[in-house]
C-alpha cells in the first residue's frame, strides 16, 4: 500500500484577491479587506501591494491610512468567502476526488495514487500554483504524510521562529541555562535545515520518514493551537516544534492541557486524522433565457410560472419545501435585480408561491429589457408526506389551520418582515417579567401544552416597577400617590409572594421578597401593587401593572 500523500492548499490573500479578480484599474494599488473588531475597523485580508506598503493583517484601518494615503478598502463578506472557497473546492476536485474544506483560507486534498498523473508530487504543487496564478489568487502548497504537518508546511514553511518579546531571544539567554538545555541539531546553530531539501518554487514538500526533522525548526503557531496557548509557550522559552519533541508529555499536559500534545502526535502520523470531504450542497436552482427581451409584467408573470412550476417539482423529488426564495432578471446591460421571499412554513406548490411574489413584481425595473430569468430556493426545509384521507381526517385538518396561519405571516411579513411577527410561548419561571418566551412566529411553533395557571390572576399590562409616593403608615391599602396622582383604594386582594431567583444575578430584583396585591381604586382602576422587603436595598410599595 503506497504511504499517504496529503496536500494543504493556502490561500494567504483569499478575501483580497477575490475582489480584486474584477477590480479593473484598482488591481494595481494597495487594497484590502476592512473587518469590525469590537468598535474599531481593522485590516481582515491585504493584497500584494498593500503588504509591500508595510502593512498587516490586524492593523487599525486609521493606522493604515496613515501609512499608506493610496489604500482602498472594501467590507469584509464572509458568506461571500465561504462560497467563493466552496467553488475552489470544486475547482481542486481535478487533481483529487477527496477534497475538504480547511478553515476559511485553505483546502486539504488526498492525491494518494494520484500524484503520477500530474508528473510527480512536485508536479502536483507547481501545476496547482500555476493554475492558481491564472486565477488571479496567490497560493501557498505543503505535503506531506499527515493533515497536520501538511497545513504547517502551507503556511509556516521557511518561517523562524520569533522571539516571545523584545530580549528574549535564544540566542540572548544566559550561558547556565543554555549548558543545561537540550543539544542543538546542527541546522538550529546557523547550518541548512533538512526541510529544504523538498522545497520547491510551488511549495514545500515533506520527503518520506522525514516529518521530525521537518517540523522541528518551524514555529510552534504551526501546530494550529490557540494564540494564547502559543504565547504561553513562547514564555517558556518553546517557540519551535523541536522544542516540544523533548519535553516531558505528562508536564506539558498538565500546564497547557492535553491539546498541546495531541496536536504535536497529529502532525507526526502517531494519532490518525482523516480527510473530511466536503459534502456536495443541493442546489435547488432553474433558469429560464429568453429570445428575445421582455419588459411586461404578464411576461414576468409567465416565465415566473415556469420557473416554479420546474423548481417545485425538483423540490418534491427530494421532499423538500423551500423557506428562502430568490427571483432574479437579468437585464441586456448587464444589470440584475433580485427579489427575495421568505415563508413562514416550507412550500413545495407553485399555486402557493405564485400570488406571494405577484405582490413584489411590480418593484422590479426592465430598463432595456429582460433576457434572462433565474429562481432559487435559497433555504430548505424536509416536508413530511401526505397523510391518507381516509384515516388521518382530523390530523389533516389541523395542518391545513396550521397552513393557513403560516399563509398568514407570510403574507404580513413581505410587508412588516418576518421578525416582527411574534407569538409567546409559556416559560418555567414564576417570575411575572419572565413567565413568556417571545419567538419568532415563522421559526417556532404553537406551544405543545396549556400554559400554567399561576395561583393569582395575572394582569393584562406588565411595566418596570413604579414607586409609589406618599404611603401613610407604609400601607397603600387606603391611600397612595402614583402617577402625579393620589389613588384611593377601594379593595385589595393578597398577598402573593414571590422569591427571585436565587440562581441568576438580577439587578431589577435586588429588592429581594415581593409580596403582591391586586388593588382596586375608587375610580375603577385595578392596579397590580407589590411591597419589596429590602433584601439588599431599600424596599418600599411599588406598582408593576394593570388589569384589564
Amino acid at each position: 500500500m503506497p504511504p499517504r500523500c496529503l496536500l494543504s492548499v493556502w490561500f494567504p490573500r483569499l478575501a483580497a484577491e477575490r475582489l480584486l479578480r474584477r477590480a479593473g484599474d484598482i488591481a494595481t494599488q494597495p487594497f484590502a479587506t476592512v473587518a469590525e473588531d469590537g468598535a474599531r475597523p481593522v485590516l481582515a485580508s491585504l493584497s500584494a501591494e498593500a503588504e509591500a506598503a508595510g502593512l498587516r493583517r490586524g492593523q487599525p484601518l486609521r493606522e493604515a491610512r496613515a501609512l499608506c494615503p493610496d489604500l482602498r478598502t472594501w467590507p469584509q463578506d464572509r458568506a461571500a468567502e465561504a462560497a467563493f472557497l466552496r467553488v475552489l473546492g470544486r475547482w481542486a476536485e481535478r487533481f483529487s476526488p477527496l477534497v475538504g474544506i480547511d478553515g476559511e483560507a485553505g483546502l486539504m486534498l488526498d492525491i494518494t495514487g494520484c500524484a503520477h498523473l500530474f508528473g510527480g508530487e512536485a508536479g502536483v504543487l507547481r501545476m496547482v500554483g500555476q493554475e492558481a496564478a491564472g486565477l488571479g489568487l496567490s497560493a501557498r502548497c505543503g505535503l506531506a504524510d499527515t493533515v497536520g504537518a501538511a497545513w504547517a508546511l502551507a503556511r509556516f514553511a521557511g518561517q523562524e521562529a520569533g522571539p516571545g518579546r523584545p530580549g528574549d531571544a535564544i540566542e540572548q539567554e544566559a550561558r547556565a541555562t543554555r549548558s543545561r538545555a537540550a543539544r542543538r541539531r546542527p541546522w538550529e546553530r546557523g547550518g541548512i535545515p533538512p526541510m529544504a531539501q523538498g522545497r520547491t518554487e510551488a511549495g514545500q514538500i515533506a520527503p518520506e520518514g522525514q516529518l521530525h526533522s521537518v517540523l522541528a525548526p518551524l514555529p510552534v503557531a504551526a501546530l494550529r493551537l490557540p494564540e494564547t496557548v502559543v504565547q504561553d509557550l513562547g514564555r517558556l522559552g518553546l517557540r519551535r516544534i523541536g522544542d516540544l519533541m523533548g519535553q516531558p508529555r505528562a508536564a506539558l499536559g498538565r500546564r497547557f492541557g492535553p491539546e498541546v500534545m495531541l496536536r504535536l502526535d497529529q502532525a507526526l502520523g502517531l494519532v490518525p486524522e482523516p480527510v473530511s470531504p466536503a459534502a456536495p450542497q443541493p442546489c435547488f436552482a432553474t433558469r429560464l433565457s429568453l429570445p428575445e427581451p421582455i419588459g411586461l409584467q404578464d411576461d414576468l408573470r409567465a416565465g415566473l410560472e415556469r420557473l416554479a412550476t420546474r423548481l417545485c417539482r425538483m423540490l418534491r423529488d427530494r421532499g423538500q419545501g423551500a423557506r428562502h426564495l430568490r427571483f432574479e432578471v437579468f437585464r441586456t446591460d448587464g444589470s440584475h435585480q433580485a427579489v427575495d421571499l421568505r415563508l413562514a412554513r416550507p412550500a413545495d406548490r407553485p399555486e402557493s408561491l405564485l400570488p406571494l411574489f405577484a405582490m413584489r413584481l411590480e418593484a422590479i425595473e426592465a430598463g432595456f429589457g429582460i433576457d434572462r430569468l433565474r429562481l432559487e430556493a435559497v433555504a430548505t426545509d424536509p416536508v413530511p408526506p401526505q397523510q391518507s384521507e381516509t384515516r388521518f381526517e382530523t390530523l389533516r385538518r389541523v395542518d391545513d389551520e396550521s397552513g393557513a396561519l403560516a399563509d398568514l405571516i407570510t403574507r404580513l411579513g413581505m410587508r412588516i418582515g418576518l421578525e416582527a411577527i411574534t407569538r409567546r410561548h409559556p416559560a418555567e419561571s414564576l417570575i411575572p417579567e419572565k413567565s413568556a418566551l417571545i419567538l419568532p412566529a415563522a421559526w417556532s411553533e404553537p406551544a405543545p401544552a396549556p400554559w400554567p395557571v399561576p395561583p393569582l390572576p395575572r394582569p393584562l399590562l406588565l411595566w418596570r416597577p413604579e414607586r409609589l409616593r406618599d404611603v401613610p403608615g407604609n400601607s397603600p391599602l387606603h391611600l397612595f400617590h402614583w402617577r402625579g396622582r393620589s389613588h384611593e383604594v377601594a379593595g385589595a386582594l393578597g398577598p402573593e409572594r414571590i422569591a427571585p431567583e436565587w440562581w441568576l444575578e438580577d439587578p431589577d430584583w435586588r429588592t429581594g421578597l415581593r409580596d403582591y396585591w391586586q388593588v382596586v381604586t375608587t375610580r375603577g382602576e385595578r392596579l397590580w401593587l407589590f411591597q419589596a422587603h429590602g433584601a439588599q436595598i431599600s424596599g418600599g410599595w411599588f406598582c408593576q401593572g394593570r388589569f384589564g
